[in-house]
């Protein structure tokens, strides 16, 4: 069972306040709520059209600082709208560590559509996939858990996974077949690095509103990210953003095989760690079948 960390810092509405008042005087009259943690930051809701994102624990500060520095550049002409910061924040009284405000997306997070009825979302995912995933410059961010690295560097751990989740002999298959396939040979591109329907929001017919959440952004293998076509969507989905995604850049067999496994890896992982989450564990054993189903 892998709980929420507990934060290191207590992220209340009179700090944030406080922070604007410091840094950004024109936006502390706005009204302020609490909307939600995640594991490593707390979001406000400023306004009508703003939020506040905020570090709760210090591992979370240098993502922060990533994203200040590459995503307004990364994502300025995107159709899709993202939660680049259109303010910067940095540390302040009572307060070390980088902040962000950024615009609020209307909608719910992925995880809140049924994964039958996210196909709308299908095509314009795949094309902001494919206007994101540009080459990447040599002092972009790694990731720090291997994502667009070789899935070789992956293969016990999976193993291990997959064989306490009493998995599909078909999942297995999969994953040979993926860390079999040649490995990515072209320039490292951008990542989003976390692509699945809880980093999404979606409107309640199914359709993309935007993404969100780019702290695990790195370079590397683009099929990383393609791993989304198993995370998101069923296989009528999968089909629509696949051929999406091959209409605006072709991709190779061995490239969608590695996108197979990388959501593999990404679901037995989610699966396996996510019992006080059920969306979450929901979503990495649909990820699994869907793996399997292919």
């Amino acid at each position: 069972m892998a709980l929420m960390p507990v934060a290191e810092i207590d992220v209340v509405p009179s700090l944030v306040v406080s922070l604007l008042e410091q840094q950004h005087p024109d936006l502390a009259d706005l009204p302020l709520r609490f909307a939600g943690n995640g594991w490593d930051n707390a979001i406000f809701r400023l306004g009508a059209d703003l939020l506040v994102r905020l570090p709760r624990r210090a591992v979370a500060d240098p993502l922060m600082v990533e994203e200040q520095r590459w995503l307004p550049g990364l994502t300025a002409g995107l159709d899709v709208q993202t939660s680049s910061p259109v303010r910067l924040g940095g540390p302040g009284e009572r307060y070390p560590w980088h902040w962000s405000v950024s615009r609020w997306i209307a909608g719910g997070s992925g995880l809140t559509v049924p994964r039958a009825r996210r196909g709308p979302a299908a095509a314009p995912l795949a094309r902001f996939l494919v206007a994101f995933q540009r080459p990447a410059p040599a002092d972009a961010p790694a990731s720090p858990v291997g994502r667009g690295g070789p899935l070789t560097a992956r293969n016990e751990v999976v193993r291990e996974r997959l064989a306490s989740l009493a998995g599909d002999p078909d999942l297995s298959a999969a994953w040979d077949r993926a860390v079999a396939a040649p490995a990515w040979a072209g320039v490292p591109l951008w990542l989003h690095g976390d692509l699945h329907p809880a980093n999404a929001v979606l409107t309640p017919e199914g359709g993309l509103a935007g993404v969100v959440d780019f702290g695990d952004l790195c370079s590397g293998d683009p099929a990383t990210d393609l791993a989304a076509g198993w995370l998101f969507f069923d296989a009528a989905g999968r089909s629509a953003f696949r051929s999406e995604v091959e209409r605006l850049r072709p991709t190779d067999e061995a490239t969608w095989d590695r996108a197979r496994g990388w959501a593999v890896s990404i679901g037995s992982a989610v699966a396996a760690s996510s019992d006080d989450a059920p969306d979450l564990h929901t979503l990495g054993r649909e990820a699994l079948a869907e793996a399997c189903a292919d």
